[in-house]
């Protein structure tokens, strides 16, 4: 796991898609209520979450600091700032330095994005090479139906399997792949700089529940995390369009940054 020599805790932030469908202005506003320590912006088909100034003025009337930027690499977000994947890379890493955020998470290519996906590893790399900012690459999973699998990112999903300078852990991800996600940490090691935490019961559909309602270990990673002098971000990014209310969305935000913090407090190899 990438080190901080202060052995300082980790910054808990919010992703800006667990408030969907509500917007990008609206987890700021959330994120400061309930007093996480920063957010992390999802660019999608919001145009807020596209413009820098805007996310500037957000980020100075909350004061809630960006933490991270999630680059547009969804497939509805194939068109927003280009259709050259490169391009939006480049622009997420612009974002992140004139948001101060020190990570942009990108997800590997799509299988048919071959040229892309055949010069993403080097590619990966020069750009990392070129800024302070970490290029922190997400572990993805399977597209299952039914009884049928495919593959549908490259080089591969799980990320561990190619060389990559920092990588993000997504625990939602690990169920859905039905893979071990202790194994794929300890795989990540000191390259692990980034962490989506989720919840999920194995589901062919990407969970995102709040942490501890499903059989990932969301509690032992953290309590690994505690005074390991981790110098990442562990943000909270799940699923609320089940919502029936602002208010219930808002008490499943609430307590996920609880678990969290409470997991975090635990001593190193204990328990809370």
């Amino acid at each position: 796991m990438v080190r901080n020599p202060s052995s300082s805790a980790p910054k808990v932030a919010l992703s800006t898609a667990s408030v969907y469908p509500e917007s990008t202005a609206t987890a700021f506003e959330i994120a400061a209520r309930l007093g996480y320590d920063g957010v992390e912006v999802m660019v999608w088909t919001d145009p807020v979450s596209q413009d820098i100034e805007a996310l500037r003025r957000l980020s100075d009337h909350h004061r809630v600091p960006v933490l991270a930027v999630h680059a547009p690499c969804l497939l509805i977000t194939q068109r927003v700032w280009s259709t050259d994947p490169w391009t939006k890379l480049q622009r997420a890493q612009a974002a992140a330095e004139k948001l101060g955020a020190s990570t942009v998470v990108v997800h590997p290519p799509f299988r048919w994005q071959r040229q892309y996906a055949r010069d993403f590893v080097s590619g990966i790399w020069r750009m990392a090479d070129e800024t302070d900012v970490r290029f922190a690459v997400e572990n993805m999973y399977p597209w299952r139906y039914r009884d049928r699998e495919m593959l549908a990112y490259a080089p591969e999903w799980d990320v561990t399997k190619d060389d990559y300078r920092h990588f993000t852990v997504d625990l939602s991800h690990t169920a859905t792949a039905r893979t071990d996600a202790s194994a794929m940490i300890d795989r990540m090691g000191e390259r692990l700089a980034h962490v989506h935490l989720a919840d999920g019961n194995g589901s062919a559909k990407d969970e995102h529940l709040v942490p501890g309602r499903g059989t990932q270990p969301c509690a032992e990673l953290l309590a690994g995390l505690a005074g390991s002098g981790f110098d990442g971000h562990i943000v909270i990014e799940v699923n609320t369009r089940r919502a029936m209310s602002s208010a219930e969305r808002e008490a499943d935000l609430a307590e996920a940054l609880a678990f969290t913090r409470r997991h975090l407090a635990a001593p190193a190899g204990g328990r809370p």
